[in-house]
């Protein structure tokens, strides 16, 4: 009797076990059915190479002997996860419900994570190896990652951001050359100080682009934008404040130090969250944010600088002209920048790279479901369980006792991470991105040099030919005697040889490009009287009475002055732009040429994919270089002009091709720092370019069209030397 129950629970037990197998394997073949569908929907979209195949091991059934655990047994009778409460077996996940963040597929337990000080059980090559073995494979996974998460609301989002900070760099290095005038005048810059300003912030974007660009590679995109456009915004905005010009040149190095870093870090961030067919357009695209801060820094300077009004005075110490006022409102884009950046999220192939795997899931689960929710699909879900995490290389630092001061720990954590910069940097020059890192440096050189140096030819061209002009006007008076006479207008352009002055009086007027040459003044009085480029050279003035008015010894050459006086002087140097029509000139031909630039980014970004970055970097410098030799028939302001914008036209798509090139060329652990070393040529370029061909204006125009279109032809062969990266995943 006693063995019918036993036999009765024994049946149990076996069809229960047999029910449960049943269901395992229905389930099995559930999940294969929805992979081929899935796999048929999202074109071959398969992630299951990179996952383990054999999926038959579950803890709930590796007992030993065909034994079932009782954990298992209890849950697979009825206990539900909160994840899936409320749902039937057959249900399918919709998106919201938690179900945990995926584990990487390498991932390993921590407790052996730590190895400092001891011994490896591999080489340091090995470890090389097999982590370049395990980029390759994430390059691949990333790419068909990028694909499922598809191009729509977050990547746009991401793009006006990004752009911001682009724009916010174009509109520094215009500011440079729209300021500069002003700030010499308004400072009293002797002639030689004059030209420090726009060499100290190419040079302090130089030193930006590398150090914030290996920076990224360590600490990740966004912070390290952050940090640097903040420096930048704050700087810029101090220096339209501080009146000394050694203090605003300080002031604009930092600036230019902060902003140096946005190029690098922007094209590396907005490229890792690219796929591979979307990125050469997109990318082009970015880069018209850069001609758009341009036409701001010129639209802005427009309409601000030659509005003299738009200042004001504490006492004769503090003056705040109209172009400090163009320097804050130049500020205002790097604001916007900082603030929109703090609203994204890092990105997803840096948290890859430094062995993040939950922190990117996160991220990319999150540009999946905004692009999905966007597309009206929200019920679509994220399908990748694991990604590749490249194995960690061990790395030796020096950490500080626990009880050291403050200072030394935080000396210590910025040597650590300068070694950091240095070490990756160095890595540049190894296999296999040596010869592309020397190559691309040749490029970035000989187009910056080319294009910076007659960015600033043309405009001191320009300024040289309006001079011979207005030089030609001028009026000439010899051996002219006037008496009991009032000036109360304004004398311009104007050569006054041997004239006699006699009980006249100038009374709120202006001398505007006037030399007095061997003349006499007797017994006349001057009164609210101003001077630009003006002087009296060999004068003589008798009894004569000086209220208000800035003419000094500075403005007197060689001159005598006989028991005359001079009462409340203007201090300082004087500026006025009150009909200045060459300050509006200026600033409407810049204008112009950034303006020039735009069928360039179309047409940059439109066939990208199609003719190849190398095919575009290279014709573009090779036209850009045969276009200067038209520099010859340049004899008036409209010819000058037409080639300016015809030149900025054609080197525009060569800019464009080569940040997409740089981009892709470099692996994601140096990505940041091969394109801030690019970068840092680029600015040193700039530098010797406005250097050698400043000095050459009004010399001759042989010298800067045969250099300029030397260094863009052998530039553009070089640059069709690079590799082809249009076909490559991100590495």
């Amino acid at each position: 009797m006693d063995e019918a129950p036993n036999n009765r629970t024994s049946l149990a037990k076996g069809a229960k076990d047999i029910a449960k197998e049943a269901k395992r394997h229905a389930s099995k073949n559930f999940n294969k059915a929805v992979d081929r569908a899935s796999d048929e929907y999202s074109a071959q979209r398969s992630y299951n190479r990179f996952q383990n195949e054999d999926e038959d091991n579950y803890n709930a059934y590796n007992q030993p002997d065909g034994q079932y655990g009782d954990n298992a047994a209890n849950d697979e009778e009825g206990a539900s996860s909160d994840a899936t409460e409320g749902h039937d077996d057959e249900d399918e996940i919709y998106e919201g419900e938690y179900q945990g963040v995926p584990a990487s597929n390498n991932e390993k337990p921590r407790d052996g994570q730590v190895s400092l000080g001891l011994k490896s059980l591999k080489s340091q090559k090995e470890q090389e190896n097999e982590r370049q073995a395990d980029e390759e494979e994430l390059a691949q996974q990333y790419e068909l990652i990028m694909q499922e998460c598809g191009h729509g609301r977050f990547q746009w989002q991401l793009f006006f951001v990004l752009g911001l900070a682009l724009m916010s760099d174009g509109v520094e290095v215009f500011v440079v050359g729209f300021v500069l005038p002003s700030a010499e005048t308004d400072m009293c810059v002797p002639n030689s100080g004059a030209g420090w300003l726009g060499s100290i912030v190419y040079l302090g974007m130089m030193f930006g682009a590398f150090f914030w660009g290996g920076l990224s590679d360590k600490v990740g995109r966004k912070q390290c934008l952050l940090i640097s456009m903040s420096v930048n915004g704050f700087f810029a905005f101090l220096s339209s404040f501080v009146q000394g010009y050694s203090m605003f040149l300080l002031c604009r190095m930092v600036s230019g130090f902060g902003i140096g870093g946005a190029v690098p870090i922007v094209f590396s961030y907005f490229a890792e969250v690219l796929a591979r067919e979307k990125r050469g357009e997109h990318l082009s695209w970015l880069c018209m944010f850069w001609m758009i801060g341009g036409i701001y820094a010129s639209a802005m300077a427009w309409a601000i600088i030659p509005h003299y009004g738009w200042s004001f005075s504490m006492g004769s110490a503090y003056q705040f002209h109209s172009w400090r006022v163009f320097v804050v409102v130049c500020a205002l884009p790097c604001v916007s920048a900082v603030v929109a950046l703090t609203f994204m999220p890092e990105s997803p192939r840096f948290f890859l790279e430094t062995g993040k795997h939950d922190e990117a899931w996160m991220v990319l689960k999150h540009i999946h479901d905004t692009n999905m929710r966007a597309r009206g699909e929200p019920e679509r879900v994220f399908t990748v369980n694991r990604i590749k995490v490249p194995k960690q290389l061990d790395e030796l630092v020096e950490m500080p006792n626990e009880s050291a001061n403050p200072v030394v720990k935080v000396l210590c954590k910025i040597k650590a991470e300068l070694r950091g910069i240095w070490l990756t940097f160095m890595r540049c020059f190894s296999h296999p991105v040596k010869e592309n890192t020397m190559k691309l440096a040749a490029v970035w050189f000989t187009l910056s040099f080319g294009f910076y140096g007659l960015s600033v030819w043309f405009p001191d061209v320009i300024k040289h030919l309006q001079a011979d002009e207005y030089a030609s006007r001028v009026k000439i008076h010899h051996n002219e005697r006037i008496e009991d006479f009032t000036f109360n207008f304004t004398l311009e352009n104007q050569i006054h040889r041997n004239g006699v002055f006699m009980n006249d009086r100038f009374l709120n007027m202006k001398f505007k490009a006037v030399t007095f040459i061997d003349s006499s003044f007797i017994n006349c009085y001057f009164e609210d009287v101003s001077s630009v480029g003006s002087s009296f050279k060999n004068c003589t003035f008798v009894d004569s009475f000086f209220y208000n008015t800035d003419v000094d010894d500075a403005k007197l050459t060689n001159s005598r002055v006989i028991n005359s006086s001079f009462h409340h002087n203007k201090t300082g140097c004087q500026m006025t732009f009150d009909d200045d029509y060459s300050a509006y000139w200026v600033y409407f031909v810049n204008f112009l040429g950034t303006l020039a630039v735009l069928p360039g980014n179309i047409v940059s970004a439109l066939l990208m994919d199609k003719i190849g970055r190398l095919s575009m970097l290279g014709g573009s410098m090779v036209l850009s270089g045969i276009s200067c030799f038209f520099l010859w028939f340049g004899t008036s302001e409209s010819m000058m002009i037409f080639m300016l914008c015809l030149y900025n036209g054609l080197s525009i798509s060569a800019w464009n091709s080569l940040d997409v090139v740089t981009t892709e060329l470099y692996p994601t652990d140096r990505r940041g720092t091969g394109f801030g070393f690019c970068n840092a040529i680029c600015k040193l370029a700039a530098v010797l370019g406005n250097l050698i061909f400043g000095s050459l204006v009004g010399i001759t125009k042989a010298i800067p069209i045969l250099l300029a279109s030397a260094v863009l032809v052998g530039g553009g062969l070089v640059g069709l030397r690079l590799p082809d990266t249009r076909s490559n995943v991100l590495m």
